[in-house]
């Protein structure tokens, strides 16, 4: 093995200096960082691609089905570290590079992470990736390739500024440009009968053309394709009006296209941000579904067989337009009969819902949808008859046909997408028990009815490769001491660790490991927002995407009440907390910006307070994304999973985070409810209504009024956020914001809080109790092994897609 390994370390230090003179263009004298970065990246890439065109040629050697992965959103981070691990490259890359005097830990940090995502839905997509390579199945996942991403977040005066995010600025050494696979998108025009059929000709166009990137799975068993989509004008420039002074009107139909692929999910909130969202899931959708179809006729040469050797799954309804792409390809460019090719498409074809909330569920005004796509809603309305007639045969009534129509009929007119996808699939499935169960009774209990054996549960996951491996090696080797390697290759095999959990030792050193992860993010968030963290005090964190539903909210309000008790009552023995959140905030979501700005006025207001001492501190983490989750994952304390019950569909990062040691303080949510199964009752910190109390609350009335005022903390919290205590530059800057609680309180923010309240003191008293605490802790990372995305692709393989 060693002369092995020192065989390997030459070979990468030869390697690594060939690509940096021949490929870079440098000599190592005058190489700089970046340089040798990219030599670094090329050197391993070379590797990949050996691994990848084999992976491939096993494929097509067997003939064997494939899974196609349709997501508008791949937050897969940075590339570097998580193929250097799953290679088995790690001592090797740094020894070679140490012969350079470079330190690989340095080269990583200069990635940028691809802005490709923007929370839970993309990092779940990701994950999924990971674990599809790793599980050896052949797979294909499909999205855009995104020039600016969402937005770069940047904190000015508390305010969150949104700024594109160049992560392409200085180019991409992962990718491969194909340009043998480019396909025309169109738009608009008009249908024209022609013989038995028809053609659509549509008004304009623009060329998708793909973009690969490697993805590698654990121990490089296989690599298979993240293929993105680019965009460019079938006709760049006019040189006639460019010519003739008319520079902009030149370029028009190139900028069209470029808007395309510039930024994920430009704001909706006026006409034109509608379509170029409409035009930007069109675009992604049926470029793969052109790409899927072509590829299958190539290899297989009958789209009949399609069903057979390609399972298309849609995560979430951004891609349901899929449905009527492959049904109008079906019929007009392969004259299947409609029925025939409804038959075909809805047995390769699954769909993954994300959302109980029915604003989330997407809907087009049925006129931009009809002028965009004319083929497309002939094929939707006969669909929709088909399905309407299967409805009315078995009974159903009006109320419920009209909440099964692929129409929503009921003011303006507008094209359902979950619907679409729900009756265009032959599995819909939920992403958490809790989740699947509410689709039954509430957004999809008409669905549901009509086609009582669809809807089925797939608990998410996350890859224990990135989130327990990469981001926490030290844990890792220290886990890897106490119970061996096996949970390298099958996380389920942590529960070893329970066994373990009364060893005060080995407590005392996964406790060491943890401090020593709070020392560096301490030092990281000094660096990047000026806040002097204790690593001693509890890390209590919660960091996603901003959203009302999520109850960023009940977490400041109740820390105001915690700063407000502190100073009241100096003599209690008060447990040092540190309070972190991170996430962003939608466009033109005006709360969820105003929650950034008041995490930001309350920690402004309690870090300058010399009243609270070290007992309390607040920061709000600017731009948050993955590389900085797997610095704050890994150094968390306390996690906060505290939403609606009822409304968040799974979450992962509560997975995550018990996976590294962090206890959970959370509503009976999402997979919150699996993991308080797995870890057990005195592991976790429940509070708050049920899913079914929510429901019950809203329905027979609920006095939001009623419960502040009668509750003295929340009371004092709300009245000193209103009047102003911590905006003094705008007394009424949250005015409006603490009224919502007091008139409406949608989200029961006031009906949990003293619960929430009470178990934030639960979480006091445990943490006193250190070796309660560290056992509590070692119980979380044994029993979380289940929440893999291995085990998660594993069952989509064995029950949706069946390879």
């Amino acid at each position: 093995m060693p002369s092995r390994t020192n065989a390997k370390i030459e070979q990468l230090e030869a390697k690594i200096l060939d690509v940096l003179r021949h490929r870079v263009g440098k000599d190592e004298r005058a190489a700089k960082t970046h340089d040798w970065f990219t030599a670094a990246v090329l050197s391993l890439r070379d590797e990949i691609i050996d691994k990848w065109m084999e992976s491939t040629r096993r494929t097509y050697d067997a003939g064997g089905k494939r899974v196609y992965y349709l997501s508008l959103e791949f937050l897969i981070g940075r590339l570097l570290r998580d193929a250097i691990s799953n290679l088995g490259l790690g001592r090797e890359m740094e020894q070679a590079l140490r012969t350079y005097g470079l330190e690989l830990s340095a080269l990583e940090d200069l990635e940028p992470d691809a802005a490709l995502g923007n929370g839970g839905l993309g990092r779940l997509a990701a994950c999924f990736m990971e674990s599809l390579a790793s599980l050896d199945i052949p797979a294909y996942g499909y999205g855009i390739r995104y020039v600016n991403g969402m937005f770069r977040q940047r904190i000015d005066d508390g305010w969150q500024v949104e700024l594109p995010e160049t992560w392409l600025a200085h180019g991409n050494p992962w990718e491969f440009e194909r340009r043998e696979s480019c396909y025309r998108i169109g738009y608009g025009g008009e249908v024209i009968a022609k013989g038995d059929g028809v053609e659509w000709h549509p008004a304009e166009a623009v060329e998708a053309t793909a973009v690969d990137t490697p993805v590698v799975g654990w121990r490089g068993k296989r690599v298979n394709t993240l293929r993105l989509w680019t965009a460019s004008a079938l006709d760049p420039i006019k040189l006639d009006a460019f010519n003739a002074g008319d520079h902009i009107g030149a370029l028009a139909e190139q900028m069209r296209a470029d808007s395309l692929v510039r930024v994920l999910y430009p704001a909706d909130s006026s006409a034109a941000g509608q379509e170029l969202r409409l035009r930007q899931e069109y675009f992604f959708t049926s470029a793969s579904i052109q790409d899927i179809i072509r590829r299958h006729v190539q290899y297989h040469g009958d789209v009949r067989t399609l069903p057979d050797k390609a399972a298309i799954q849609l995560n979430d309804t951004h891609p349901a337009v899929a449905v009527a792409e492959i049904m109008r390809l079906l019929v007009d460019h392969y004259a299947l009969e409609f029925d025939e090719a409804l038959d075909i498409t809805r047995r390769t074809v699954g769909y993954t819902n994300h959302t109980l909330l029915p604003e989330a569920l997407e809907s087009w005004p049925l006129p931009l949808f009809e002028r965009l796509l004319p083929r497309h809603m002939q094929i939707i309305y006969a669909i929709n008859s088909r399905v309407l007639r299967e409805a009315r045969k078995i009974g159903m009534d009006d109320g419920e046909i009209a909440a099964i129509s692929l129409i929503d009929e009921g003011g303006d007119r507008r094209v359902r997408m979950a619907n679409l996808a729900f009756a265009g699939a032959h599995s819909v499935n939920g992403v958490a028990g809790l989740h699947t169960d509410l689709m039954k009774t509430t957004v999809f209990s008409s669905l549901h009815k009509l086609y009582p054996g669809k809807i089925n549960n797939k608990t998410n996951g996350v890859t224990p490769r990135r989130w327990l491996q990469q981001c926490n090696p030290a844990l890792t080797s220290t886990l890897r001491d106490a119970i061996g390697d096996a949970f390298l290759d099958d996380a389920e095999q942590l529960s070893a660790l329970n066994a373990l959990a009364g060893d005060a030792a080995l407590g005392e050193r996964i406790a060491e490991v943890k401090r020593s992860n709070k020392v560096a993010l301490a030092a990281h968030l000094k660096d990047l927002t000026g806040v002097r963290l204790n690593p001693d005090a509890l890390f209590d964190v919660q960091v996603k995407r901003i959203h009302e539903y999520k109850r960023q909210l009940l977490n400041l309000v109740e820390t105001v009440a915690l700063y407000d008790q502190i100073r009241s009552h100096p003599e209690r023995d008060w447990v040092p907390r540190v309070k972190i959140f991170g996430g962003k905030a939608a466009s033109s979501y005006h709360n969820a910006k105003l929650i950034i700005k008041l995490a930001n006025d309350i920690a402004r207001r309690v870090n300058s307070d010399p009243s609270v001492g070290g007992l309390l501190k607040v920061v709000f983490v600017p731009n948050y994304n993955v590389s900085l989750a797997e610095r704050i994952i890994p150094a968390a304390d306390l996690s906060e999973q505290i939403s609606t019950a009822g409304m968040e569909a799974s979450g992962t990062g509560n997975m995550k985070f018990a996976l590294n040691g962090a206890l959970t303080i959370g509503t009976l949510d999402g997979a919150n409810v699996e993991i308080k199964d797995r870890v057990g009752d005195e592991n976790i910190i429940i509070f708050g209504l049920t899913a079914d109390e929510v429901a019950e609350k809203r329905a027979n009335g609920y006095n939001p009024r009623e419960v502040i005022e009668g509750s003295y903390e929340l009371h004092q919290a709300v009245e000193a956020i209103s009047s102003g205590v911590f905006s003094p530059d705008d007394k009424n800057r949250y005015k409006g914001l603490m009224d919502g609680l007091y008139e409406s309180d949608w989200f029961l923010l006031a009906a949990d809080f003293d619960s929430y309240a009470a178990a934030q003191r639960e979480v006091d008293r445990r943490w006193n109790d250190q070796k309660g605490w560290r056992k509590s802790a070692m119980h979380n990372i044994a029993n979380v092994g289940w929440f893999s995305s291995d085990r998660t692709i594993a069952e989509y393989a064995k029950d949706i897609w069946k390879v």
